[in-house]
């Protein structure tokens, strides 16, 4: 993949952001009598006014994610947590259709005993094979359109490993074998941890 297709497929990104968080967001209302739903299953006039879930990969372990914000306002922390969006790390995707495509979260791993900094703001990001991974068949890619222009790379392994860490994600960043694609301002979410 050369540097002007990445450039092309960041863009794809970029537009498809949007989307994606209206695929996994909601605004501070309560859920309804019949329970928190699967934000996958909440359509119409709904979106965006009930809360809903979607299961996370976390140090490799799967929780649901409760979300409450879909257009986060005021001031943003400097520092957000990431919401990673790739491809499905197992057959039975965390955001199927009818979704904008098929697609698996991680997020960081969680504090023990809620120990620590944790920020239920986060970031979302794109997770794509570079040329450099894709050359080297270090990163395994599903290709999807995720409801903009194009087809971009999805990483769905790197090594043959899963990508169920952000500790396994950032490491195949740093190596240079996958781009992490920030999708900007639309994508601040607001989500917490509820069980797995």
């Amino acid at each position: 993949m050369t540097h002007a297709n990445l450039a092309t497929f960041v863009r794809g990104a970029a537009a498809a952001a949007a989307i994606v968080v209206m695929a996994i967001g909601v605004t501070t209302l309560p859920a309804q009598a019949g329970g928190i739903r699967n934000c996958v299953d909440v359509t119409g006039k709904q979106i965006n006014r009930v809360g809903c879930y979607e299961k996370v990969w976390s140090d490799g372990v799967e929780y649901r994610m409760t979300f409450s914000n879909v257009s986060f306002s005021g001031a943003a922390p400097k520092e957000l947590d990431a919401f990673y969006v790739l491809a499905p790390q197992t057959d039975t995707p965390q955001g199927p259709p009818p979704a904008p495509f098929a697609h698996d979260h991680v997020v960081r791993d969680l504090p023990a005993g809620n120990h620590g900094t944790y920020s239920t703001t986060l970031q979302g990001y794109f997770v794509l094979c570079t040329g450099q991974g894709l050359g080297s068949g270090a990163c395994v890619a599903t290709w999807m359109n995720p409801g903009g222009p194009d087809v971009i790379p999805f990483a769905t392994t790197v090594n043959g490993q899963p990508l169920t860490s952000t500790a396994a994600i950032e490491s195949a960043a740093d190596a240079g074998l996958v781009a992490l694609v920030n999708l900007g301002p639309t994508a601040v979410i607001v989500g917490s941890i509820s069980g797995n």
